[in-house]
């Protein structure tokens, strides 16, 4: 079976694109797929395999900051991967992976994620790693605030320092990506529905 990979910017997806992807989506999640976890992977970089079937697999990449350790990261976060019933098992979620961590690594700082427990197994596989220590999030209300509900569930993968020579004029004591510890909470931005 022939399968194309497509990475585009949402701005970039036809309405007829848009619909297909939300349709894969509500169906994969059963159902459970709000317009709210609609919005959030919406405004970054999303890859769609199709096969001779149509629209197989997606995920997407949008920018957000999390805070640790005193400093706000720019934040490669994965929404909305999905891949289609009859596809599944096939390799096209991790397909759908690589191509999303292969710009996390080039742009961002940090990469991160929230899984169920079913989808937790290939982002373990893959090197992310679950947060061990505290989730926050930086309330509009209430300042910042613990999310313990979403320990456990949520995963990181940091970025490796880029060559010295791809970011002319950067400082490496003041560029340098940072390590993370988990005695350090990380502190997400805040959005409307589910935060993380």
């Amino acid at each position: 079976m022939t399968v194309r990979l497509r990475l585009a910017h949402t701005a970039d997806l036809d309405p007829a694109e848009l619909a297909e992807i939300r349709a894969l989506l509500d169906a994969a999640f059963g159902g459970d797929f709000s317009d709210e976890d609609w919005d959030h992977g919406l405004g970054g970089l999303h890859v769609l395999i199709r096969d001779g079937s149509g629209l197989a697999a997606h995920g997407a990449v949008v920018m957000r900051r999390l805070r640790h350790a005193g400093r706000w990261l720019r934040t490669g976060y994965v929404e909305a991967v999905a891949v289609r019933a009859d596809a599944r098992r096939t390799g096209l979620g991790g397909r759908v992976m690589a191509e999303l961590e292969r710009v996390i690594e080039r742009a961002y700082d940090l990469g991160a994620l929230s899984a169920s427990a079913k989808g937790a197994p290939l982002y373990i596989a893959r090197g992310w790693r679950r947060w061990e220590g505290h989730v926050c999030a930086l309330s509009p209300k209430d300042g910042i605030v613990r999310l313990p509900a979403e320990e456990g569930s949520f995963y990181v993968r940091p970025c490796p320092d880029p060559a010295p020579d791809a970011r002319p004029g950067a400082d490496p004591a003041v560029d340098a990506r940072p390590g993370l510890d988990p005695a350090d909470a990380l502190v997400l931005d805040w959005r409307d529905g589910d935060v993380t």
